[in-house]
């Protein structure tokens, strides 16, 4: 399936495809779902079965497979999925579950769409009406003493409603997909009782009717002109563009680079955004923040502006960089105002237009200059490590050399994801994938196989042991589906992340990190016998492993050992090294430290 780069209902209305779904029986509020989902271009939902939500999956069995349902083992895995489809095809994605511990199961995945403000829509199935408040498996209707769903829901979403009346579905569902679009974007929650699920309706409104009526123009930013006036004057002067995950989102791509080059301007990345500008072009200086690149220092400092496109800049994009930022000047184009400077210039609006009008204006101010004749990326210096295992920066390098165009990568939390943001350039024509509104470990699975599913092309996920043993049982998914999707398993037996916390930060005293060792490579070989499964103990080994996988159609895994007494790069723990005293006593930790 071919990736849209862009809003997936056109970019002036909703483009409602027509299609299968047409019912020969009693047309029940699920099927409605079902059918306006298919409409606005959903052909994936993600989700475990309950018996709060067994009818949706009826409804999806009726639909002749316009809608297909994948059926995760844990439900933030599903809503990983859900997140991952989005985030690399830039379509609405889906995830459902039953109510009880599985709407609970969902909802560090909807928290994860909420920072990161990535489309989703989330149906959680409640008991029937008439049992709630009276003792109801999994009551989460907040009557009789049970907690109440919606209250939850809402703190971690752009919409959420509980629907009572089956009447109400229809508005409910436009609402909700036209919140997940809406500036700045996130996911949306339907809370559907089981009965109101079964109700029959009657000539429900078409979908694209109700989107249409709620679809409003973005109106021009009333900073655009002084945007480009300010632009404009610095003909010939140095700019670093920071860019991140809004320009995804917003279908951008295209537009950030017509406006990088009519700007001249150096780029850099933020770690979610990795993908939004081609990581091998001459004007590329790496990713900011704290996995960043000295180069991005470099640009900035000898910039007399910096702007910001699609990000907000929050900690992790700009870590290291705050006392360089506070005496640039600095003009941003997103939804949301940046952190660094609330106060900065801002051009708000739809995203695609502002920077097409501001390139416009440029290019009739000058013409547009050449790009630079190399590259100026530079990379951290980690201090060598001489212990058991494959290094760290070979094993991604050599994960870096074996991806082909066209791949997503996901990164997992942790020290193996630091290697990889910071090594591995995104594929040309390719996706980049981690998710840094929750950090959530295990995140990258269930990503990994959304991404395989809504793109086409072979996902490679690099993951800790830690996040494996989380939810590794998502490789049974992608096995299921014969899914391309290659797990890298980088096994430290430990959560290196905090074991290099525990190193420089509290002595070295002690752990509680570190595990007891574990063949990851063998246990999940028995398990699966029809998969491929290496252990690769070398960076030849490991690339001839991924090669292998990039030639079929089908998922596989290859395992890595590495030592969790390695430090990756990562800015905090790098500049806490140069701070410490020759006796080697920690000092307080920066405020950039996260992990």
């Amino acid at each position: 399936m071919p990736v849209h780069d862009g809003h997936p209902w056109g970019d002036i209305g909703f483009e409602v495809p027509r299609g299968p779904c047409i019912m020969d029986r009693p047309y029940r509020v699920v099927d409605y779902l079902i059918r306006s989902l298919h409409q606005v271009g959903v052909r994936h939902i993600f989700g475990v079965g309950g018996a709060n939500i067994e009818d949706l999956y009826d409804a999806a069995h009726h639909c002749d497979g316009a809608v297909r349902a994948v059926v995760a083992k844990h439900e933030f895995s599903a809503a990983a999925m859900a997140d991952g489809y989005a985030r690399t095809t830039g379509r609405l994605a889906v995830a459902v579950s039953t109510s009880g511990a599985g709407a609970m199961n969902l909802v560090p995945g909807v928290a994860e769409a909420y920072a990161s403000r990535v489309p989703l829509l989330a149906v959680v199935g409640q008991p029937p009406r008439p049992l709630e408040g009276r003792g109801a498996f999994q009551d989460t209707s907040g009557l009789a003493g049970s907690f109440d769903a919606s209250r939850l829901f809402s703190t971690i979403s752009r919409y959420c409603a509980r629907v009572d009346d089956p009447a109400d579905v229809a508005p409910a569902l436009a609402d909700a997909l036209t919140a997940t679009r809406a500036l700045p974007g996130g996911p949306a929650v339907l809370l559907l009782p089981k009965d109101v699920q079964q109700a029959v309706l009657v000539d429900p409104p078409p979908i694209d009717e109700l989107l249409a009526a709620r679809q409003t123009p973005v109106a021009a930013s009333a900073t655009r002109e002084r945007a480009a006036d300010r632009l404009a004057d610095l003909a010939g002067e140095p700019v670093l563009v920071i860019a991140g995950d809004e320009v995804a989102r917003r279908g951008a791509r295209a537009e950030l680079a017509e406006f990088v080059a009519a700007l001249d301007a150096r780029v850099a990345v933020v770690p979610d955004g990795k993908d939004v500008f081609d990581n091998h072009d001459p004007r590329f200086v790496g990713v900011a923040g704290v996995i960043g690149h000295p180069s991005v220092t470099d640009a900035l400092r000898r910039a007399r502006l910096c702007v910001l496109v699609g990000t907000r800049l929050p900690v992790m994009a700009r870590g290291g960089l705050d006392a360089l930022l506070a005496g640039t000047e600095l003009v941003s184009f997103g939804a949301e105002p940046a952190f660094p400077d609330p106060d900065a210039l801002h051009v708000d609006g739809d995203l695609r237009a502002e920077l097409r009008a501001v390139t416009a204006r440029l290019r009739a101010a000058r013409p547009t200059p050449a790009p630079p004749a190399r590259a100026d990326l530079r990379f951290l210096t980690v201090p060598p490590f001489e212990g058991e295992g494959m290094r760290l920066r070979d094993a991604v390098e050599a994960i870096g050399a074996a991806v082909p165009d066209g791949a997503t990568v996901v990164a997992d939390a942790g020290n193996a994801a630091a290697g990889v943001i910071h090594y591995v350039a995104t594929p040309r024509d390719g996706r980049f994938v981690v998710a840094l509104g929750m950090g959530g470990m295990g995140h990258s699975l269930g990503a990994g196989i959304g991404a395989a599913l809504g793109t086409g092309a072979r996902s490679y996920v690099v993951i800790g042991d830690g996040g494996f043993l989380m939810h590794g049982m998502e490789i049974h998914t992608a096995v299921e589906h014969a899914l391309p999707v290659t797990f890298v398993v980088v096994n430290n037996n430990a959560h290196g992340m905090c074991v290099t916390r525990e190193q420089l930060y509290y002595d070295d005293a002690y752990t509680f990190n570190e595990f007891r060792p574990t063949d990851l490579a063998a246990g999940i070989r028995g398990m699966f016998p029809t998969l491929p499964v290496t252990h690769a103990r070398t960076p030849d080994e490991l690339r001839a492993a991924l090669a292998a996988s990039g030639e079929t159609r089908s998922p596989a895994v290859v395992c890595v050992d590495v030592s969790p007494r390695e430090i990756p790069p990562f800015v905090p723990f790098l500049n806490h090294l140069d701070t410490v005293s020759p006796q080697g006593a920690p000092h307080d930790q920066p405020v950039v430290a996260v992990g």
